[in-house]
């Protein structure tokens, strides 16, 4: 039973490629990082180290059943993978890695790695719920407004609002987020929700991988909240998502936010599975 660890994203992505494409979704942060490394993109880094890539056989020659991708300082995200694997990760990381800040995966495997390194998760415990589109619902009535691309102009507000998500949910501070946020106006996957003449919802989606598009972040101010404006903006990122070719569209939700799990499943999002993430009180070395 090994893990194989690289620096080399083309390498991951040939020996963990089967592996990823056999359950898309549950990889689909796997499958987006190591597209966007693939193609050079800086707004995939999170820092000056380089990421790092695995992928875990359970004997020489069998095939791949686990991988993870981490871009430090970002914690590990793990894929679909037994508790031993996760375990068996820890060990490497901890042998080979340097000081880990939490963990993100399956809830079985990230509470199995968070044990292994001996680290306490009461620091700051996340629960994620993964949404499957089936068929969009738009809302209706539709709240005033209409939807709209942003546009070179916009990006100091969708920076500003993409600060203020990553804040609301405990995202740890110092990330920058323009490039990210920039390519995603470059390349058409951000929009807003306008009404009276301004801006009033942001929604905005990763690049079409593997088939897939996952929906995320969508942000309304506070001052603007109530009105429906977040279910609209997601509604129409969906559907422009189906329509540039994407057979899945997938969005995340916190399982302790019922409002937003709830607004999902009326556009038409199914919860498909449960994901744990875990920071670290002490990351250990």
């Amino acid at each position: 039973m090994t893990w194989e660890l690289t620096d080399d994203v083309e390498a991951f992505r040939r020996e963990a490629g089967a592996y990823l494409a056999r359950d898309a979704a549950r990889n689909t942060v796997l499958l987006t990082v190591s597209e966007l490394l693939r193609n050079g993109s800086t707004a995939a880094a999170a820092g000056t180290v380089p990421a790092r890539f695995g992928w875990w056989r359970e004997r020489a020659g069998a095939e791949v059943t686990g991988a993870f991708v981490r871009t430090p300082p970002r914690p590990p995200v793990l894929g679909p993978m037994n508790p031993g694997a996760a375990s068996a990760l820890a060990r490497v990381l901890r042998a080979t890695g340097g000081p880990v800040s939490g963990v993100q995966g399956g809830t079985d495997a990230a509470r199995a790695f968070a044990e292994e390194w001996a680290a306490d998760p009461a620091a700051g415990a996340t629960g994620l719920r993964l949404f499957r589109l089936g068929e969009l619902t738009p809302p209706s009535p539709a709240p005033e407004g209409r939807a709209r691309y942003a546009t070179d102009d916009d990006i100091p507000l969708a920076v500003e609002w993409v600060n203020a998500f990553a804040a609301e949910i405990g995202e740890p501070t110092g990330t920058d987020h323009s490039a990210a946020t920039a390519q995603r106006v470059a390349d058409g996957r951000l929009l807003f929700w306008e009404a009276g003449g301004e801006p009033v919802s942001l929604a905005s989606t990763a690049p079409l991988v593997a088939g897939q598009v996952r929906v995320g972040p969508v942000y309304t101010p506070p001052a603007h909240r109530g009105h429906g404006y977040a279910a609209a903006a997601t509604a129409a990122v969906s559907a422009a998502a189906r329509e540039a070719g994407a057979r899945e569209v997938l969005l995340f939700t916190d399982t302790a936010n019922p409002t937003s799990n709830a607004l999902y499943e009326r556009l038409g999002y199914r919860a498909l599975d449960d994901f744990a993430v875990l920071h670290f009180a002490d990351p250990g070395e």
